[in-house]
């Protein structure tokens, strides 16, 4: 096994920087007997992004599986949110997806061409907040609800090069979920018992669908604790209203009660 760790270590208020996390997780590789190096590349940039998958291809020889996990908070409401905290969650969240992938997809496609017919897997993260819409949370939600349909999207354009795309919405306690109000009391260790909330449940899942024989593409899992359940994709809710041409007002108004709106 040969990875590379990456992580810029910035904090979600966007100060300091701390590469102790990747520096680290790259030691704990090595001392279990595979090789591993850190980067600290930005990822959410397209010169960051190329010279990640390429410190990767020159490091290791080539490149198999993208994990793309990286993340920050700026919560508020709608009528509160700055520009700046929409851009930078969007830039990091989703851009941060797209870069390492596009170039990931760039190597593969010519590997492909020249002969080689590995398994390539790209791996997503997105949250429950893309699926369940949490207020406070509109630029965060947005992105990962992206990330689930960008995932969609690559497993199609990828399937000509022998290459496979899922995404994965965990539920477990990180640095991310820990900087959320409420959530460190909901998500703290038990004393003994399984713990439900530890990030490391996620990792088999991962693992899982990193391997070349994940048979698997387009799809996405939530993951918390010991259970995985399969997301399924935007579908039409069953209903529908018909009218022969076009709408009057007054018809599109009492025949849309049929869609009884939420309370």
């Amino acid at each position: 096994m040969a990875v590379v760790v990456n992580d810029r270590g910035v904090a979600n208020d966007g100060t300091g920087s701390d590469t102790t996390p990747a520096a680290d997780v790259a030691a704990e590789i090595r001392a279990h007997g595979g090789r591993a190096i850190a980067s600290d590349h930005d990822i959410a940039s397209w010169d960051g992004a190329r010279a990640l998958v390429a410190t990767a291809v020159t490091e290791f020889g080539d490149l198999d599986v993208l994990v793309n996990n990286a993340g920050i908070l700026r919560d508020a409401t709608l009528a509160k949110m700055s520009e700046e905290a929409f851009d930078e969650v969007i830039r990091v969240h989703l851009k941060g997806h797209f870069a390492p992938s596009r170039w990931a997809a760039t190597h593969w496609r010519e590997q492909y061409k020249a002969g080689s017919r590995r398994r390539r897997n790209l791996i997503h993260t997105s949250s429950t907040s893309g699926i369940y819409a949490n207020p406070g949370q509109i630029n965060y939600g947005s992105a990962k609800s992206a990330i689930i349909t960008f995932s969609q999207i690559a497993a199609k354009e990828l399937e000509r090069y022998g290459a496979v795309s899922n995404c994965v919405v965990p539920g477990a306690r990180t640095r991310l979920t820990l900087s959320s109000p409420g959530l460190p009391e909901i998500m703290e260790a038990p004393a003994e018992g399984f713990d439900v909330w530890a990030p490391g449940n996620v990792s088999p899942v991962v693992a899982y669908l990193s391997g070349s024989d994940c048979p698997f593409t387009g799809e996405t899992f939530y993951v918390q604790g010991g259970t995985v359940r399969r997301l399924a994709p935007w579908s039409i809710a069953g209903e529908s209203i018909e009218h022969p041409t076009r709408w009057r007002l007054d018809e599109l108004a009492e025949r849309m009660q049929r869609f009884s709106p939420r309370q």
